[in-house]
């Protein structure tokens, strides 16, 4: 059984979004007969997968991608008694039936899965060369951003699911051919630009597709340690330019929905974004009143926590949310001159100064503070550097990767140690994946 590629969520997810997007042009003599071919064989079909992709990926997956992590991380702590969260908040032995460790781990591969389908199929349909490509690119960018996400969360993990029990691979691994996914896409673009349909259909001026290529580029380059590349893709990104996914009341934002729905939320940010008391936070910055909202109170565990703004806070759970700010290419620039192996820090002093003084963000994420004045030894710079990943990337999903990969402190395998800086530094494989492919590794031990 192809457990992966066709499991009963990810086929009656696309077919019902195939259904909507074309009952008002053609009549099916049996619609709950659709097949995943059909599905992927029409004009219609396979925009509407599209459509459809970015939809789990923007709603469920981001879900799992920013809180998840944020848990583990102190950037927000549970107000809730569900078990999964408290499952995150307290550390340690995390079961593999935890639903958010199931969630992100599931959703990501359906992802990669209808990726798959959108960029396979798309070369053997009737449709504009520029759609093509379009869809071509598309595909390989959510391909590549879900790899992403597993592998910031995950010790290793699966590329591609196109066949029974996948094989795993390292999580930098992951991060090249996420990598090489993203070059194929700009490549498919040089060749190929997209058309006015794809523009109109898919797109909807919200997305800048290239912009966000280069984005991610130079994410998951810094990532994999390969800092020359991340600094020329950061240096390609148009910083007036923007990439949104965006919500109405079908679609809320899925963080406003853990927060605030129904007056029940299930988390809040930290206080000072979770970090320690060590880290001091300019009382002028004005991203803390960008993301946060004074409460003074405390959680179920006895940690100070805040209300919630940004880009979450909406009234009506519509609000966008970024695919990437524009500062994190400054930071990018800024942390891979100072990891290579001639560090540069006149030029990360550049980069930071960029953030550090920000008062035209396009998104409105600025510190609107002075130029760095402090040390200026490598540690020292990428200790401000991290502090300011923090706060400008607060809940973004981030947390997690940017604490092992700044050395913080390591966390204990014992439970409720709510000093940590972070609980955990991997997850476990899902008991989902541990039962349908003989190939998932052991859990890491914590």
């Amino acid at each position: 059984m192809k457990f992966y590629r066709y499991n009963t969520y990810k086929l009656m997810f696309l077919l019902t979004t195939v259904l909507a997007f074309t009952s008002c042009e053609t009549d099916f003599d049996n619609p709950n007969s659709a097949t995943s071919d059909q599905v992927f064989s029409s004009r219609e079909g396979i925009l509407a997968a599209t459509t459809g992709m970015q939809e789990l990926y923007s709603t469920t997956g981001l879900r799992y991608i920013i809180e998840t992590p944020a848990i583990t991380t102190r950037e927000a702590g549970i107000t809730t008694t569900f078990q999964n969260m408290i499952d995150l908040e307290d550390g340690g032995d995390i079961p593999n039936t935890n639903s958010n460790v199931i969630g992100l781990w599931t959703t990501m591969l359906r992802v990669i899965g209808i990726a798959e389908d959108i960029s396979t199929n798309a070369a053997t349909i009737d449709i504009d060369p520029g759609t093509q490509s379009g869809l071509i690119a598309y595909a390989n960018l959510y391909h590549a951003m879900s790899i992403g996400a597993m592998a910031q969360n995950y010790e290793q993990v699966i590329v591609a699911t196109s066949e029974d029990n996948p094989p795993f691979v390292s999580r930098i691994e992951g991060f090249n051919t996420a990598i090489t996914l993203l070059n194929e896409a700009k490549n498919t673009l040089a060749a190929t630009p997209v058309s006015s349909e794809f523009e109109e259909e898919i797109l909807r001026g919200q997305i800048d597709l290239e912009n966000t290529l280069d984005a991610m580029l130079a994410r998951f380059n810094l990532y994999a340690g390969n800092y020359d590349a991340a600094i020329a893709a950061a240096a390609e990104v148009d910083q007036s330019s923007t990439s949104v996914f965006s919500y109405d009341s079908q679609n809320l934002n899925p963080i406003w929905a853990r927060v605030y729905q129904n007056g029940t939320p299930n988390f809040k940010p930290r206080d000072n974004f979770g970090l320690p008391d060590s880290f001091d936070i300019d009382e002028n910055d004005g991203r803390t009143e960008f993301y946060l909202i004074p409460l003074d109170t405390l959680n179920l565990n006895q940690l100070p926590i805040e209300d919630l703004a940004g880009f979450f806070d909406e009234e009506n759970g519509s609000e966008s949310i970024p695919l990437y700010l524009p500062d994190e290419m400054n930071l990018i620039i800024a942390e891979a001159n100072l990891r290579k192996a001639s560090p540069d820090t006149g030029a990360a002093i550049t980069a930071l100064n960029l953030v550090l003084t920000d008062t035209d963000d396009v998104f409105g994420v600025n510190a609107s503070l002075p130029e760095y004045a402090g040390d200026t030894s490598v540690d020292a710079l990428l200790n401000e550097v991290y502090k300011n990943r923090r706060i400008e990337l607060f809940l973004t999903g981030a947390s997690l990767e940017d604490s092992r990969r700044f050395g913080r402190p390591e966390p204990t395998p014992s439970v409720q140690n709510f000093e940590e800086e972070r609980n955990r530094n991997f997850y476990p494989y899902p008991n989902t994946e541990r039962d349908n492919n003989t190939n998932t590794p052991a859990d890491p031990a914590i």
